[in-house]
């Protein structure tokens, strides 16, 4: 039921000009820009297959339409710890914020798995600490 929804925000969002497209995820992703926490899964793995990839794709390879999905495979605006975490926290455009729906040891574990997954070898590790510092 949650990929139901995920896929129809991606088809909203596909045709909306991308400064309304986090509007339409809140609209159509139960929990997005509220306090609850709908996800459950707490691997990398599976929050970025139940999350993420609806957006950036399989393999992590992006996506171009009326709004655009940045590919994060090979993606060097990874290296840093401080983007990929801000940007799950806070959002940016297109990409609604996840704060208020994800826990820190979630955020931590998608960051580290797209850290080091799609030909992306950075390495060093995610800490729930690295999350709480950024979380505002």
């Amino acid at each position: 039921m949650k990929l139901a929804w995920i896929l129809s925000s991606f088809v909203l969002t596909a045709a909306l000009p991308a400064a309304r497209a986090a509007d339409a995820m809140k609209a159509t992703v139960p929990g997005v820009g509220q306090s609850a926490r709908p996800f459950t899964q707490t691997a990398g793995s599976e929050l970025y297959e139940a999350i993420c990839q609806a957006c950036h794709m399989p393999g992590g390879a992006g996506a171009t339409a009326a709004a655009s999905f940045p590919a994060l495979a090979n993606n060097a605006h990874l290296k840093p710890k401080v983007y990929p975490i801000s940007m799950v926290l806070n959002g940016n455009k297109a990409m609604p914020s996840f704060k208020g729906v994800l826990s820190d040891e979630q955020i931590a574990a998608v960051v580290g798995y797209i850290r080091t997954n799609f030909g992306n070898r950075y390495n060093d590790k995610i800490s729930v600490d690295d999350v709480k510092a950024l979380r505002k």
